[in-house]
């Protein structure tokens, strides 16, 4: 009988992939672990290797398609099997469906906002509906943040109550029924276009979506007195330049290079809330949030602690680009124990950013202003100034565990030369 190619989970966050590129043709010999596609995940485009063996007999999915995960994307024959006569009708391949919709008027809008179900439940009905629901309260939430119904979900949780990871990622449910994202939105005029979500941006929504309401935040902010570290990057920039050895240095180095130093002393916010307990690492798994065409990627800098300054320097480097091309392995952007995020380079002054589960903090970074500042001998010169906020998890970090945290990191940042040693 046939065996079928399926489309492997290729990280810990998919649900689909897209076929980029088939590898073989029809006809051609596969043998397990042969390099049979490249399938593009929600974080890179990775090498998809047969678990099977045979002969290519059809392809079910064009290269452009979207593919749910364990869905059949080939079918094979074994050696010398005939092709099947009886009891199999080859299935016509799947082709890509189109990312963008065409410009509508206001009108279509309207009626794409709230369309009614072809039960008859109208969105007023599906939201009483979800209200009067067996479901736990972020269930709920979840629901209408999504756009879905609860009616006739078998839910997992006690005396089967629906729970947060019940709730379907999008559609309508049971009865296929939605509700408006955003009220008012039908009021807009003009035309409007609908992009469908990415992978990728469909992973961001649901973690932050979690993330904001599952988890407790709470923020820190500092000032810290940036001259030091821009000095010292100036002089070392210019002993690289003269001696034509490595690439520049950036200010988001040095700050990594704090950060990873602070956690190692301060190892209690590098950990993870588990229910009933709090997992501390041992390791500084540096999570860098690095800005792609189709959303945030965060590859990691694994055993930061132990690295220097210039080895974070060349890694960041290199995992930006390939981050930037779909070319990170999982092992490179999954595991992170702490999150930075640095907008410095757009202008940005000031910002907090949100938690990236399971971790418990993460620090947001903002520009070095020139401005007014107040001396150590009370005299008002120019200065140059870095805010740094700190989103911290209450369930793990208290305030003055983020407070002992931030203070080592001022004093990194405020006396750089004792990070290169």
């Amino acid at each position: 009988m046939p065996v079928y190619v399926e489309m492997p989970k290729l990280s810990d966050t998919m649900t689909e992939g897209t076929l980029v590129k088939w590898h073989k043709k029809t006809g051609d010999s596969v043998k397990i672990g042969d390099l049979v596609a490249d399938i593009e995940t929600d974080k890179a485009t990775m090498e998809m290797e047969s678990f099977e063996e045979g002969t290519i007999y059809q392809f079910l999915v064009a290269e452009g398609s979207k593919v749910k995960i364990g869905e059949r994307l080939a079918v094979l024959l074994e050696d010398g099997e005939e092709a099947p006569k009886e009891g199999f009708t080859p299935e016509p391949a799947r082709v890509p469906k189109a990312e963008k919709a065409k410009p509508t008027q206001e009108k279509a809008e309207v009626a794409a906002v709230a369309p009614q179900a072809a039960s008859g439940l109208s969105a007023s009905d599906v939201e009483e509906q979800n209200a009067r629901a067996k479901a736990s309260p972020l269930a709920k939430k979840i629901a209408r943040a999504r756009g879905v119904s609860l009616a006739g979900i078998a839910g997992t949780g006690p005396g089967g109550r629906i729970v947060a990871e019940d709730v379907p990622q999008s559609g309508g449910g049971a009865t296929g029924a939605t509700i408006a994202p955003v009220a008012g939105i039908s009021q807009v005029s003009g035309e409007t276009e609908t992009i469908l979500l990415s992978g990728m941006r469909k992973v961001i929504a649901e973690r932050l979506l979690a993330s904001k309401t599952q988890i407790p935040h709470f923020y820190l902010h500092i000032e810290v007195d940036a001259e030091p570290i821009a000095q010292l990057r100036r002089q070392l920039n210019q002993i690289a330049e003269n001696s034509k050895d490595g690439s520049k240095i950036t200010i988001n180095d040095f700050i990594l290079l704090a950060t990873a130093r602070s956690v190692a002393a301060n190892p209690k916010v590098n950990a993870s809330f588990a229910g009933d307990r709090v997992i501390q690492y041992r390791d500084v798994n540096l999570a860098v949030a690095v800005a792609v065409e189709e959303g945030l990627v965060t590859p990691v800098l694994r055993g930061a602690q132990k690295m220097t300054l210039r080895q974070i320097s060349d890694a960041v480097k290199d995992l930006a680009v390939r981050a930037r091309t779909k070319k990170l392995k999982p092992e490179e952007y999954q595991g992170g124990t702490i999150t930075v995020s640095n907008l410095g380079a757009y202008g940005i002054e000031r910002f907090a950013a949100i938690i990236n589960p399971p971790q418990a903090a993460i620090l947001a970074v903002g520009a070095i202003i020139r401005k007014p500042v107040v001396n150590a001998n009370g005299e008002i010169v120019v200065g140059e100034r870095m805010s740094i906020s700190m989103s911290c998890d209450h369930r793990v970090v208290d305030g003055a565990v983020g407070a002992e945290f931030l203070a080592s990191l001022r004093r990194l940042v405020e006396n750089p030369a004792l990070m290169l040693f």
